[in-house]
């Protein structure tokens, strides 16, 4: 058989995310115990009908493979078995195929010379098919397009996709009390291996983030234990037994940078462990330099963050939680698109945390994070410009916000119920949650502001022959109505109430009728952000809010992350800057090898690594620690999208004296925009799409390309278009 490129492995949209997250969530142990996550747990359609209608010019052969048992339906008719291959004469047909899987989600692969699975072809899970007296069927389910990844050949089975692995050695190792502490020299993830194992007995291991942790036998938050018998080895936390050999791996993954391991002197001699990780291509991949020491150190650390947190989806942390949560993901998200552009990976945790219909609670039951959600998928759109994802999604966006709303209070406000968890930070001071609170106003606004967008988008591109049931222009029109209605009231109601022109800020909450003059930066600089103050109050918050120290400050690099990005909108770079070395390079300084979950700098020795009423609770490797990397990529270097996909894009980078020389790449989807900066000079190049290139000078800039003209709007101020592609800009100024 000649072997094509077209086939892809299909299946119901979401349902791989569904059951890959189910598979991912549950793998979380604390001191070898299961900790399922707190919510909802959806499953993947059992049974589901995949579809095609073709016209065939000539003789054709087509080999099929599934995960499941199936049949198939050849213009209405029923063939015997499963058969593997079908021998398809030329002219009209109609090809159903019903596959069934209770383990994994049913996936068809299709492979032909013209006919062959892809985006094209039409999944339900519900037929609807009903047959009258006479044997004629009748009816129609509900059909959409498959969820598809980069699986491409019959081999390659959607059920047994699974991260890389590489070998990495041990740093060092030392005699300590009992046991034997090894060090692997910065923070990792992944399997222990046992190696040259002698005789039976018992390994007691502890993992630790930290050497204290590995040490402290009885609080450790992750450990093993490994029995060994001529009978076979057994994983006593699983039960799983192995045959008995001298090589041991165990079954399942842990983070650590110390493994403190008890044993009999006899039975070990060596351990290493499989590195775990998600692949890249470093040409294609987000890079930073510049004549700092210190801020080259602080990215570098921020991309192996990222890294080791960018798994099958997108996680918090990769020692505790071990779970997707959708206000760790939208950074992570952010952070990605200016590094590794794992667009695929953004998909799969989006359909993941979003899950099936009906809606019976908060994305990870948080009501921010269900706000979070929403916007994460404008900022996808805006990095990819993948309308196709949003128009996937877009009904369970819908139903999504139809539970939000439900929850609104008589006078359209959010408000958390007794069931919702209100998050918006951990803080080191009291700070009420309940009530009608600003900062989640302000969060709904955005997510009826991405509602608006998406369905004008959506109504504004509309999709070729959509498939029986699909929403209509009319539907996007009217959606587009009426979330900008209630967008508009809900700010208004929001200003109205909470802004106060005594504290030139957004007070904190409203509860039991009396609004709380409480003054914290979360509501502040997300008005900031999202563009929902004027040019005046934005300075007011500045004076007031964002640099006043009376104001309790926030210790979370989850929350810093927004923080400095308030400040860069406001063209305060150098600030920033110092503030990344003085925050990220602090945790640098007290031995971070990634970074952490939480930083307060007046913690010392294992002060800072408590939490949850834990000695070795905090997280020290944290998705959202690795903020510099969208930081500095999106403000010091100075690239980012201003029309989907990066169509459009400006380059506005920061004042050479800020950081010396300034060499980086963002990735985009047509690929890197390249940056070299210099004392009054920059090459500057990129791979499609148009730009324009932004400089502050006192002298006119000058390009071998193009010509600089004025700012219409700041002094000294200079722009450049950018629209040739794979050539070199040189520019002086």
């Amino acid at each position: 058989m000649a072997k094509t490129y077209k086939a892809t492995w299909i299946w119901y949209p979401g349902d791989f995310e569904v059951w890959l997250g189910n598979r991912f969530n549950n793998r979380r142990t604390e001191r070898g115990g299961v900790f399922p996550p707190f919510w909802k747990q959806d499953s993947h359609w059992s049974m589901v009908e995949f579809s095609k209608s073709f016209h065939l010019k000539r003789i054709e052969t087509i080999f099929i493979t599934a995960e499941g048992n199936y049949n198939v339906v050849l213009d209405g008719k029923r063939l015997f078995g499963q058969p593997a291959e079908l021998h398809l004469q030329p002219g009209e047909h109609q090809l159903n195929i019903k596959v069934q899987n209770l383990l994994s989600p049913p996936a068809l692969f299709i492979q032909g010379r013209t006919i062959y699975t892809d985006a094209s072809w039409l999944v339900t899970y519900e037929d609807k098919i009903w047959i009258d007296e006479n044997g004629v069927a009748h009816g129609s389910g509900i059909y959409v397009h498959p969820g598809y990844e980069d699986f491409d050949t019959p081999e390659q089975r959607p059920s047994l996709y699974r991260l890389k692995r590489k070998t990495i050695p041990v740093y060092s190792v030392k005699h300590v009390r009992r046991g034997r502490l090894y060090d692997f020299g910065r923070e990792t993830f992944g399997y222990l291996s046992l190696k040259n194992i002698k005789g039976v007995g018992t390994f007691r291991i502890y993992y630790g983030e930290s050497q204290e942790e590995a040490l402290d036998t009885e609080h450790c938050e992750t450990l093993d234990v490994v029995e060994v018998s001529l009978e076979g080895i057994t994983d006593m936390a699983t039960g799983q037994q192995s045959p008995y050999s001298e090589n041991y791996t165990l079954p399942a993954s842990k983070a650590f940078r110390y493994v403190y391991i008890i044993s009999s002197p006899q039975l070990l001699s060596n351990v290493e462990a499989d590195y775990e990780f998600s692949p890249y291509k470093p040409l294609q991949s987000g890079q930073f330099r510049c004549s700092q020491k210190d801020l080259n150190k602080i990215w570098d650390v921020g991309a192996y963050t990222l890294d080791l947190t960018t798994r099958e989806f997108f996680l918090d942390g990769i020692k505790r939680d071990r779970w997707t949560w959708s206000g760790d993901a939208i950074q992570s998200y952010l952070m990605n698109y200016y590094l590794r552009f794992n667009s695929r990976c953004v998909r799969r945790t989006i359909r993941q945390l979003r899950g099936k219909d009906p809606v019976t609670a908060h994305v990870n039951t948080i009501m921010d994070y269900s706000f979070y959600w929403f916007k994460s998928v404008y900022d996808y759109y805006l990095y990819t410009g993948d309308l196709e994802f949003v128009r996937e999604l877009y009904p369970r966006m819908r139903t999504l916000m139809d539970y939000c709303l439900g929850r609104l209070d008589d006078k359209g406000m959010a408000v958390g119920q007794p069931d919702d968890w209100i998050f918006v930070d951990w803080v080191d001071f009291p700070m009420p949650k309940r009530g009608v609170m600003c900062f989640e106003q302000i969060l709904l606004c955005k997510a009826l502001e991405t509602m608006k967008f998406c369905a004008v988008e959506l109504r504004c591109h509309p999709q070729e022959n959509p498939p029986q049931g699909s929403l209509t222009n009319n539907d996007y029109a009217g959606d587009a109505q009426k979330y900008e209605a209630l967008f508009d009231r809900l700010l208004k109601q929001t200003k109205a109430l909470f802004w106060s022109d005594k504290h030139h800020a957004f007070m904190h909450n409203l509860d039991q009728g009396r609004v709380n003059p409480m003054i914290t930066k979360f509501p502040n600089m997300f008005a900031i952000l999202y563009g929902y103050v004027d040019a005046k109050e934005k300075q007011q918050i500045m004076e007031h809010v964002m640099l006043n120290d009376k104001i309790e400050k926030i210790t979370t690099p989850y929350m810093r992350f927004y923080e400095l990005e308030a400040l860069c909108e406001m063209g305060m770079l150098e600030y920033v800057l110092q503030e990344i070395k003085d925050y990220w390079g602090g945790m640098i300084r007290e031995g971070a090898t990634s970074f952490w979950e939480k930083y307060n700098p007046g913690e010392h020795d294992i002060q800072h690594l408590a939490m949850y009423g834990r000695p070795y609770g905090k997280s020290l490797c944290h998705a959202w620690g690795a903020s510099p990397v969208y930081l500095l990529g999106k403000y010091f270097l100075g690239v980012r999208p201003t029309s989907p996909g990066y169509a459009t894009f400006e380059v506005k980078p920061a004042d050479y004296r800020l950081t010396g020389d300034m060499d980086g790449c963002v990735p985009t989807p047509y690929g890197r925009i390249s940056l070299k900066h210099r004392r009054g000079e920059m090459t500057l190049s990129f791979e499609g799409g148009k730009g324009e290139l932004v400089l502050c000078s006192e002298h006119r800039p000058k390009s071998n390309i193009g010509v600089f003209v004025p700012d219409k709007q700041t002094k000294n101020c200079y722009r450049l278009a950018l629209e040739e592609p794979k050539q070199e800009y040189k520019i002086e100024y």
